[in-house]
């Protein structure tokens, strides 16, 4: 009984953590509408600001107070930065659009550490008190208990901010009706500033005080925000005395959860303590807080209608996917090694944003959770093939029916919700998968298993195969044309589904599910159905990538590196083939990144950062990416060419985004 008592009280400190986060969320969301997932990279930029500031690290060691001070104003300038350069702008998207800008500060933030502190953790210094208690024979440190006197404290404060005062009166005015606010003379633009000022001084000033008990380095307190989000979705991102309430019991319960599963009776790993409880925890209490509140989970902007990506019907098909599958196969052959396995690498990344396009492009649903399908798939082919030795292609094709399940089963949960909501659970999802199943050594292992060559007849068609192409040397081009022929043909597939009686089903539900529905669409089976789709092509991508590195390790399948490849789905076009074989080119370990480290020494944190930066200029500037632009650009030249000269001599011209043309003008 001592024990969990102990445990119970030592888990306020990350209670305290994920309660502070959900505060900011929550005041993020009253103030902007927007769910934003880098309130955790806040916290984590404040606690590097004030380890450097302690440590000697700008050429001074300041005292405590400064460089706490310090720290409040990097994360005040976070904040504004935010505000002005992603939220401000995306004001009047749809609220995908602004949740994808969140994602694009989080890798931005994490780059931007990366780059300036390096990987290694850091040990900040504690500003809270280093003694301890005894609680019914329970020695406690006393830090724990100011932590979370310090949230409910804020949470206290935050409450009566909101209630009692007029600018907590606008705030709420604004939440609950934003265009009768605007009438009212309210500024909008100023209140959702100031709330964002708000909630990154909670964040900032929460990540210095407990980095300490947790940890800081680039990657523990960005991810801190999962469960805070968890909190989030009990107090509906809005009852800030829930948000507190659910994140200190959050940490309560993953303490205990702890403990619970290094006794003897608990399953266990080799031993060692089933990994990645915590996180399964936390994906559990959100699908609980989704069917306890689904139906009235927050819908604010879900009535935007603002213009949504385009998403075109592709001309030129067949074509255009022969001309680029014999250039890309010249390539295989004539490419020396590195840029021959960077090739394959390209090809293999889109196929897995195929999966994006299908599940975000056409339904407008974001999932974070392909990454870890692809994992999973990875994982089971090595099963599969090694430990039940079932050969080729019987075994891929069962471990991308495995992950296909497991996308329909997390989908399934997350049936209730749409748009944000998904994109909240399917982070959790994927973190939990990651934790949980990968770093399992009776499944995953993040020291890599085996996975054989393919073979077919006996002749491998693997990295291995005979054939290598000019320079004599692995990869070999067999295994290139093999993921060349996979990327075609389901290339082709995902083009041809816009055009399908399904993909205009898929594009009536992101357009509008009520009036879908209306109109006779089970949206419900149309969202199953993206799902089954979208899992099956991250799954291919799973087993193609273990046979290109004969292993599969699950430190390649993290939720943060499924960020960046949403970043870089986003860039290329996140409804079109065409965009996907774009992100594919930018994606980790592809083309563009590696001759950029061969060519000028790029690393790939810049990669990372590259991938931040440019999915908010893209979200801003360019929403359609770089192949629906390209699209817009040519379709505007062809109405141009077929649209008559007005009498004064001028080209009445329609364009591609309005589709409006002159009378009589037909093709």
């Amino acid at each position: 009984m001592e024990q969990l008592l102990l445990f119970a009280l030592l888990g306020l400190g990350q209670g305290a953590l994920i309660a502070g986060m959900a505060l900011g969320v929550v005041v993020t969301y009253r103030g902007s509408g927007i769910i934003n997932l880098a309130t955790g990279a806040v916290a984590m930029l404040a606690g590097y600001a004030f380890w450097a500031l302690r440590t000697d690290q700008f050429g001074a060691s300041l005292g405590p107070g400064l460089s706490l001070a310090g720290a409040l104003v990097a994360a005040t300038l976070a904040a504004l930065l935010s505000e002005y350069l992603a939220f401000r702008p995306l004001r009047n998207a749809p609220p995908l659009a602004k949740l994808a800008a969140s994602l694009g500060l989080l890798l931005t933030a994490q780059a931007a550490v990366l780059l300036g502190f390096g990987t290694e953790p850091r040990q900040i210094p504690s500003l809270l008190p280093d003694n301890t208690v005894t609680v019914l024979g329970a020695i406690i440190p006393v830090d724990r208990f100011v932590l979370a006197g310090i949230v409910i404290a804020l949470t206290v404060a935050l409450v009566a901010l909101y209630r009692w005062t007029r600018f907590g009166l606008a705030t709420r005015a604004t939440a609950e009706n934003e265009q009768a606010a605007l009438l009212a003379g309210l500024s909008t633009k100023e209140i959702s500033l100031v709330n964002t000022l708000i909630a990154g001084l909670v964040a900032g000033g929460l990540g210095v005080l407990a980095a300490p008990i947790v940890q800081l380095d680039s990657t523990t307190l960005p991810l801190q925000v999962v469960p805070a989000l968890a909190a989030a979705l009990f107090a509906r991102f809005t009852s800030l005395g829930i948000a507190c309430t659910a994140g200190l019991l959050i940490g309560v319960l993953q303490s205990l959860l702890t403990y619970l599963s290094a006794q003897s009776w608990f399953p266990s790993d080799n031993g060692n303590a089933m990994p990645g409880m915590p996180q399964l925890l936390v994906f559990v209490v959100m699908i609980i807080a989704l069917f306890l509140r689904g139906a009235e989970l927050p819908g604010r902007g879900e009535e935007t209608q603002a213009r949504l990506p385009i998403v075109p019907v592709p001309e030129r098909l067949l074509r255009t996917a022969l001309l680029s599958a014999a250039a890309c196969a010249v390539a295989l052959v004539v490419f020396p090694f590195d840029f021959r396995q960077a090739l394959t690498n390209s090809l293999i990344g889109a196929v897995i944003i195929m999966s994006l396009i299908v599940i975000t492009g056409y339904v407008g649903q974001i999932s974070v959770v392909q990454l870890a399908l692809s994992g999973t798939a990875g994982f089971l082919l090595s099963h599969l093939a090694v430990g039940a030795h079932i050969p080729f292609p019987f075994s891929p094709l069962i471990a991308v029916a495995g992950a296909t399940v497991l996308g329909v089963a997390i989908g399934v949960l997350a049936l209730r919700v749409r748009g944000v909501s998904l994109a909240v659970v399917t982070l959790a999802a994927a973190l939990a998968v990651e934790q949980a199943l990968f770093a399992n050594s009776s499944f995953g292992g993040l020291g890599g298993v085996r996975v054989p060559s393919p073979e077919v007849f006996g002749i491998s068609v693997g990295t291995d195969a005979s054939f290598r192409g000019l320079d004599g040397s692995q990869p070999s081009p067999l295994f290139g044309f093999l993921v060349l022929a996979v990327t075609v043909a389901l290339g082709l597939y995902v083009a041809n589904l816009r055009r399908t009686s399904l993909g205009r089903q898929m594009l009536a539900v992101r357009s509008n599910e009520r009036a879908a529905a209306a109109a006779g669409v089970n949206v419900r089976n149309v969202k199953v159905a993206a799902v089954a789709i979208s899992s099956f092509a991250a799954g291919t991508a799973g087993t193609l990538y273990g046979y290109n590195f004969s292993s599969v390790s699950g430190g390649r399948f993290t939720a943060l590196a499924s960020l960046g490849l949403l970043a870089f789905a986003y860039v290329g076009g996140i409804t079109m083939v065409s965009g996907a074989v774009f992100a594919g080119l930018l994606s980790t370990e592809a083309l563009v990144p590696h001759a950029l480290h061969e060519w000028f020494g790029v690393s790939g944190t810049w990669a990372l950062l590259f991938a931040g930066v440019s999915l908010i200029v893209t979200l801003v500037m360019n929403p359609d990416g770089v192949a629906g632009a390209r699209h817009r650009s040519k379709q505007n030249r062809r109405l141009k060419r077929e649209a008559p000269p007005d009498p004064d001599g001028k080209t009445d011209m329609p364009t591609a985004e309005t589709g409006v043309r002159p009378a009589g003008v037909t093709r």
